[in-house]
């Protein structure tokens, strides 16, 4: 199976090739020209199968240089520190909605079932390829995926990473996670900027020539944990099958019956991944995009305008505080039925005036897809509330955005389909605000006090990974310019 460039398909790359490179070197993302099948048969026999049986057997036919045998390997020795047997079990809740829970692994977020996959696809990835240099790994990170990938890849042999997060655009627990990991490979530096920035300028040195050659004189080569890298996108899709298979095998669908899902969303990679599946077969009948109140992509997906001209939003969240959404590039290939000239066009609109427009044709197509929708603050505060007094669970800001965007599509649109929501962490990184929404927090709580409480409330046990934050050391304090990103980069290369 061959992968090209979306701005420029004379640039082809097998799996194992895509996966080592993270980018293409002129910007673009790396995409399929086809999409494997998978039939409502062999769904059905998915039920039967355990979480890494399933995840092979999707993750196979895209990664055709890869022995099944190699793939299968993979998925079972990947997901062997989550705390359920079942990696990402469904939790049943009223109103026919079943929700997703992606935050079993081993940092509490969705991150994990991508990025303990990665470091394991990528080692095969370089044997594959003939690589031989060191791999230098950097990460622009909106909270989630800067721990997910520094534990991933810690102390792995020829790997090194740097992650770079925004300084005040984070939660305390995720910028904890952050800061005190272990590993003499690896380092997190704040950026006095917000995700954009870093995002910005991870690509700019990706893309830079002189860095690739600088980079080259220490025998090394850059590569990407982000969902740009396709080693992270694909796993993705591995977890809307799963949750299917257990909304058969839990009576909440038959073999073929349509439902819907909804995606938290910032960056576009896991809503992205629902579509591929949907492509391959699973069926999807709509898909809802749930934006908190940086709201540039619902409103790009009813207007056909991306705008990212406007003011940016800290809110509680922060993963999703993102207005430059890069897997979006992937969507805008095959909207444009793989014209990498329309994509360089669009893309060239996006950096120099910050905004593009869709055609009639494109737009619709779109819309045909997708339906966008966003919350605001008080709307997740209040879901959060809400859904703990209803059905005595739990959910974290950003779990939040996507069940107001659920029930706003169900009012809007009348459809009555299952809906299948991810839950992208879990509420105990979010403790504080968790907290707030259920009662009221004294001053004198701090984070983990809000997390104790919390525990209390539910009956839920503390996950360790939060529960040992408390006593870990920093290690991690560099502080970078958003224009400075490789100075920061520079002693971990030089190591």
């Amino acid at each position: 199976m061959i992968y090209v460039s979306t701005r420029d398909r004379s640039r082809q790359a097998n799996a194992a090739q895509a996966v080592v490179q993270g980018i293409s070197r002129e910007g673009g993302l790396f995409a399929p020209l086809e999409i494997p099948s998978v039939s409502l048969a062999e769904i059905a026999a998915m039920t039967g199968m355990s979480y890494p049986e399933r995840a092979a057997f999707i993750l196979t036919p895209w990664l055709e240089c890869f022995s099944g045998e190699t793939v299968l390997r993979i998925c079972r020795d990947a997901y062997t520190r989550f705390d359920t047997p079942a990696i990402a079990p469904v939790a049943c809740l009223s109103g026919r909605r079943s929700v997703l829970e992606l935050w079993h692994g081993p940092t509490l977020a969705f991150k994990d079932m991508a990025l303990q996959l990665l470091p394991l696809l990528m080692s095969e990835s370089a044997r594959l390829t003939g690589e031989t240099r060191d791999i230098l790994i950097l990460v622009a990170t909106s909270g989630d995926t800067g721990k997910a990938a520094l534990e991933g890849f810690r102390d792995r042999p020829g790997v090194k990473i740097c992650v770079f997060y925004p300084e005040n655009g984070v939660s305390e627990a995720q910028r904890l996670q952050m800061v005190t990991q272990e590993g003499g490979n690896v380092r997190a530096v704040a950026v006095k900027g917000n995700f954009d920035d870093a995002q910005t300028g991870v690509k700019q040195i990706f893309t830079d020539p002189a860095r690739q050659k600088e980079l080259a004189g220490y025998n090394a080569v850059f590569s990407s944990a982000n969902s740009i890298n396709l080693g992270r996108l694909l796993p993705q899709i591995a977890y809307y099958f799963s949750a299917y298979c257990d909304m058969i095998s839990q009576g909440q669908a038959a073999i073929g019956d349509p439902f819907n899902i909804t995606v938290p969303t910032g960056n576009f990679g896991s809503i992205l991944a629902a579509h591929y599946a949907a492509r391959m077969g699973l069926p999807v009948h709509r898909l809802i995009c749930a934006s908190n109140s940086n709201n540039v992509l619902s409103d790009f997906i009813r207007t056909g305008i991306y705008d990212r001209n406007r003011a940016f939003h800290l809110t509680t969240s922060p993963s999703m505080d993102i207005l430059i959404s890069s897997n979006l590039e992937r969507l805008l290939f095959e909207l444009a039925d793989c014209d990498d000239s329309r994509v360089r066009e669009l893309m060239d609109e996006l950096k120099s005036t910050g905004r593009y427009a869709l055609s009639d044709g494109e737009r619709q197509k779109m819309q045909q897809l997708l339906w966008g929708g966003w919350a605001n603050e008080d709307q997740v505060l209040s879901c959060i509330g809400d859904t703990f007094r209803q059905d005595r669970y739990l959910i974290d800001p950003h779990t939040a955005v996507a069940f107001c965007c659920a029930d706003a599509y169900r009012r809007e649109t009348g459809d009555g389909l299952p809906m299948l929501i991810a839950s992208t962490a879990s509420p105990f990184k979010f403790g504080r605000s968790v907290l707030r929404a259920i009662e009221d927090v004294p001053d004198a709580m701090d984070d983990f006090d809000c997390d104790e409480r919390l525990s209390q409330l539910s009956g839920r046990a503390l996950p360790d990974a939060i529960a040992l934050l408390r006593k870990k050391p920093v290690l991690h304090t560099a502080v970078a310019e958003k224009d400075a990103l490789w100075q920061a980069v520079l002693p971990l290369v030089k190591g």
